[in-house]
């Protein structure tokens, strides 16, 4: 379970005050970015994370500082 950082601190950063994401929606952008990471680790030849942050929560800590944008359509 991710306590740091907060499902609210990442609900804030991809919505907005007059039209806020859901959780559901803050699950598929999580999970996207966390399959950008492990593939770009991939592609990199990056095969032993000892000692590292788990891809979700490395995707999670992405989105609390604002570096992942929802962008709707």
């Amino acid at each position: 379970m991710i306590n740091e950082p907060s499902v609210d601190v990442m609900i804030r950063k991809l919505g907005t005050e007059e039209d806020p994401i859901s959780r559901y929606a803050l699950c598929t952008v999580a999970a996207k970015r966390a399959r950008q990471i492990i593939e770009t680790q991939k592609n990199a030849g990056i095969t032993d994370s000892m000692g590292k942050d788990k891809e979700l929560l490395t995707a999670c800590k992405d989105i609390a500082d604002g570096k992942v944008v929802l962008a709707k359509d």
